[in-house]
């Protein structure tokens, strides 16, 4: 519980700051973002990843409006009874503003009854979190049919380009494979950022929420699952390999690295849902970049970078994503509200046997779905054979 005073002065200041805060790059996000709607905007997403700016953008198109970042220590010890003082503050502040920006609000509980009285109201939210659970899975029954979701990542290459200002090319595209899409580190480039990252993902997102009891078992299974992309694993097997009790540990640990937007995990394709929950799983984490800076080997390995880079351009754009494995291996098959499916095949280099062998997978995923043509993304390489083509990951990242 806080004085009223204090709300005030941490409102202001919060404010003051925000409003010299650079708006930095534009987030390709942006104008998919249903500003009129009726409804509250959730904006979830990793730590670090540019959440609070793409709200100044936002905000940039409102004339009036309310601002709070309950992540602030001075704001610690905030709970649910604090709205009330805190609109009052809002009111007395900027007495026309009709829309609310909330800041990681996961921080506090019960959050949810504030802002339906308010949706209720006439009033317009859109709130920030970093734990995709709050902000998703929970929404359902805490703003049942009150709210739109929006899921933002670290930047992708064309981001970093309106970033960076420099043009699409080989050159910008090996600097992206190298640092990943977080504004931060992309900025001033100090890996010390980004394995603070992962310690405050694994740490205050898993461990601390989920009151979990082993930190150096979780944050070991975290880094192994995020630096082996594209890798099966099966729930038994990492029981076995990490010597925990049970598989229902495992799978439980797993669900808290996706929830915490840490990794991301996509099924063997099946027809049949069942097939697809029993069948291994791979793994891919939420930026290259963050894996490259805690571990050494995932850093030693450029094709594993480039197939992690092509998985998020793909979580980026379509809600289902699989692998295919049968006699020979498709790394992705994706397919788009629509039902229309693709099939994509990332090798770093091709050479005559790697690409007979990247045909082989890409020519049988695209027989068992019917799909009509493949593409291989590789480093810098350029062809085309028949119905598939080959790209370089800069081009295909531009047009995909």
């Amino acid at each position: 519980m806080l004085l009223k005073e204090t709300l005030r002065k941490v409102a202001e200041i919060q404010l003051n700051e925000v409003n010299t805060l650079d708006q930095g790059a534009k987030r390709d996000i942006l104008d998919s973002i249903d500003m009129k709607s009726p409804m509250a905007v959730i904006i979830s997403g990793v730590r670090r990843c540019g959440k609070s700016t793409l709200l100044k953008q936002i905000m940039k198109k409102s004339k009036s409006f309310n601002y709070f970042n309950f992540e602030d220590e001075r704001a610690l010890s905030f709970d649910v009874s604090d709205f009330e003082r805190l609109d009052e503050v809002f009111s007395e502040l900027n007495p026309d503003a009709s829309c609310y920006f909330f800041d990681e609000i996961q921080n506090v509980p019960e959050w949810e009854r504030f802002v339906r009285r308010k949706l209720d109201e006439g009033k317009k939210f859109f709130i920030t979190g970093s734990n995709s659970s709050l902000l998703s899975k929970e929404l359902g029954t805490k703003l049942t049919g009150r709210h739109l979701t929006y899921e933002l990542f670290p930047m992708s290459y064309g981001e970093t380009l309106r970033l960076t200002g420099e043009q699409a090319s080989l050159s910008s595209f090996s600097k992206y494979f190298y640092k990943g899409g977080f504004p931060g580190y992309i900025k001033y480039d100090n890996d010390m950022m980004l394995q603070q990252i992962f310690n405050d993902i694994v740490i205050k997102d898993v461990v601390v929420r989920y009151s979990l009891k082993d930190p150096v078992l979780v944050k070991n299974l975290a880094k192994y699952l995020m630096t082996n992309a594209g890798n099966e694993f099966s729930y038994n097997g990492l029981k076995k390999s990490f010597d925990v009790g049970t598989a229902s540990t495992i799978s439980n640990f797993v669900s808290y690295f996706e929830d915490s937007y840490l990794l991301f995990t996509i099924p063997k394709f099946s027809y049949s849902y069942k097939k697809q929950l029993m069948n291994p799983k791979k793994a891919y984490a939420i930026d290259h970049g963050l894996a490259r800076a805690n571990s050494v080997s995932f850093s030693a390995d450029k094709g594993r970078i480039l197939e992690n880079i092509v998985f998020l351009q793909l979580r980026r754009l379509y809600p289902s994503i699989f692998y295919f494995r049968e006699k020979n291996e498709c790394d992705f098959i994706v397919q788009d509200k629509a039902g229309k499916m693709q099939a994509i095949q990332v090798c770093y280099r091709l050479d005559e046997d790697s690409l007979r062998r990247e045909m082989k997978g890409l020519k049988e995923a695209m027989e068992a779905t019917g799909i009509k043509k493949g593409t291989i993304v590789t480093f810098d390489q350029e062809d085309k054979f028949g119905d598939i083509e080959v790209m370089p990951a800069w081009k295909w990242l531009l047009n995909a």
